[in-house]
């Protein structure tokens, strides 16, 4: 951990999917690719730039560094859309995705969170935000209602409470969660998620 003892944007993403998973990557340091988190790395790439631009009263602004000291987070968007066409200057935080919309919160929280921490460091409202999802090729409005708002801060501070306490939870295996995650080699979830009791393994290790 960083002196200031934040924990990355990421972490509630990969917290809310499955808290094993976050603590491998975030207190074990654990990491491995496979075909998901590669196609991933390619949907960021074609908007992780330094650049800025300006179309129609609206300037977009990539790969600006967030900070959030009430909740200990960092981390960087993807993509910020400032109208400058009104008085307000509407901020719109835009998170690139691989595939489609998932059935879990996850996304939402980690595009939520980056609205809780422009929202301290310029001192605006911000409404709501967008995902774009690169099997679907268009955006998906998000709303950041008071049921989010509340989920990502709690996501926020049980997260950054393993990550710090370097606590690493046990597996429990999922089909379809275990299936996607790239990190299945590593955790064996199958493996050590089975309860073995120990008067059967000393009679099968004697025979």
């Amino acid at each position: 951990m960083e002196e200031t003892d934040h924990i990355p944007l990421s972490a509630l993403q990969h917290y809310l999917y499955c808290p094993r998973q976050c603590a491998l990557i975030h207190v074990e340091r654990q990491w491995a690719e496979n075909r998901l988190t590669a196609e991933g790395g390619v949907v960021h790439g074609r908007v992780d730039t330094e650049a800025q631009r300006r179309r129609d009263g609206v300037r977009y602004v990539t790969s600006l560094p967030l900070t959030s000291e009430r909740l200990g987070l960092i981390g960087v968007a993807d993509l910020l859309e400032l109208d400058d066409r009104n008085a307000s200057r509407r901020i719109t935080p835009v998170e690139y995705k691989r595939g489609k919309p998932k059935g879990h919160r996850a996304d939402e929280v980690q595009l939520c969170a980056q609205a809780l921490c422009l929202e301290e460091m310029f001192q605006v409202d911000i409404p709501s935000g967008a995902l774009y999802y690169d099997q679907r090729r268009r955006r998906t409005s998000v709303a950041f209602d008071d049921e989010l708002r509340a989920l990502t801060e709690h996501t926020a501070l049980a997260a950054r409470a393993m990550i710090l306490n370097c606590r690493t939870p046990p597996p429990h295996y999922s089909t379809k969660l275990c299936g996607s995650c790239s990190l299945a080699e590593i955790c064996q979830p199958k493996r050590l998620s089975r309860k073995t009791r120990v008067q059967s393994w000393l009679k099968r290790t004697l025979e």
